[in-house]
């Protein structure tokens, strides 16, 4: 199979897999003429991964287009926070306000002795014959107690990367890429695919 078709139109997500996945055609939902909006109310990030990837999936099917389908999932898990935001990252604070999420979670954290947390991922790929095939990646760390660095995405002024020694906040995008939660899920996702021979045209690198 030499092309896949993902569920987002995220351009950080695409550049992520044409990065990893270079001989293989990437194709957004936009691209194939997806465009409606998909109601994610699973309970786990692999629930909204294979609600995504499904949707997708029957939409290409109905139109006889073959493709790998891939849909991911994602978010930041506190532990003092029995996991929380977990799924409802985006959506912590309403309207997706990144700003109003890091002092939430601040005001969360407060009194909390406890500030382990992780970034997790969930890829959920459909074959074109309905296999489907997940894999996730993690990244641990802790909440800092205030935010620091220049970046603005998500939660990450307030991560502190055990992988790096440092705050995402003061990453770069390669150390980024390098340690995140959605790296490792691509990496076991790809290997994957290619035990199971569905990447033909890939390199195996």
């Amino acid at each position: 199979m030499d092309k896949i078709v993902l569920a987002t139109n995220n351009k950080h997500k695409i550049n992520d897999f044409k990065n990893l996945f270079k001989d293989i055609e990437i194709q957004t939902s936009n691209d194939v003429g997806f465009f409606n909006e998909i109601v994610e109310d699973g309970k786990t990030f692999y629930d909204n991964a294979l609600i995504k990837a499904k949707t997708l999936f029957e939409f290409l099917k109905e139109k006889n287009f073959d493709a790998i389908v891939i849909a991911d999932d994602s978010g930041l898990c506190v532990n003092a926070l029995d996991g929380r935001p977990g799924v409802y990252s985006a959506r912590y604070a309403g309207n997706h306000d990144v700003k109003a999420a890091r002092s939430k979670l601040l005001e969360e954290l407060k009194d909390k002795d406890d500030r382990s947390a992780y970034y997790e991922c969930v890829l959920v790929a459909i074959l074109p014959n309905g296999k489907i095939i997940s894999a996730e990646g993690k990244t641990y760390g802790h909440i800092l107690e205030k935010e620091c660095g220049t970046t603005d995405f998500g939660f990450d002024r307030l991560f502190y990367s055990d992988d790096l020694g440092k705050p995402f906040g003061f990453a770069t995008d390669d150390e980024r890429n390098r340690v995140s939660h959605r790296g490792k899920a691509l990496q076991n996702l790809k290997a994957k695919l290619l035990e199971a021979n569905v990447l033909l045209n890939d390199d195996k690198k």
